[in-house]
């Protein structure tokens, strides 16, 4: 069974930086493209970033781009989210995710990705 641990979520100020990891308890995870996903209170579930399987290839949703970077670290099965200059509509659980497919490029729907973190809080202040 594959295990998704994020971390590094918490409160911060408008303007302030986080750095979220992902951990992924499989030997292949270097093998698979992964996706950011957040879901802000009351709202559903949407993507905010996403990295090929060698991290050649990444994606920003428009209200990412610019402030958060995806990236991945293949010899230690993590893969981050990088945000910085955050704002108070930043806030939301923010969800690590892998693709069905393995040496594929990214994806921007949810429905191609099967095993998912339990989520971290990321919480910005005004």
């Amino acid at each position: 069974q594959v295990q998704l641990v994020e971390s590094g979520g918490g409160l911060v100020q408008a303007g302030g930086s986080l750095r979220l990891s992902c951990a992924a308890s499989e030997r292949t995870f270097s093998t698979y493209p992964m996706g950011w996903f957040r879901q802000p209170p009351g709202k559903g579930r949407e993507l905010v970033a996403a990295i090929s399987w060698d991290g050649s290839s990444t994606y920003y949703v428009d209200f990412a781009k610019g402030r958060f970077t995806v990236s991945r670290g293949n010899a230690k099965n993590t893969v981050y989210l990088q945000m910085t200059s955050l704002k108070p509509e930043d806030t939301a659980v923010y969800y690590c995710a892998r693709r069905r497919t393995q040496y594929g490029n990214y994806a921007v729907r949810s429905e191609e990705y099967d095993y998912w973190g339990q989520g971290t809080q990321v919480t910005v202040s005004s």
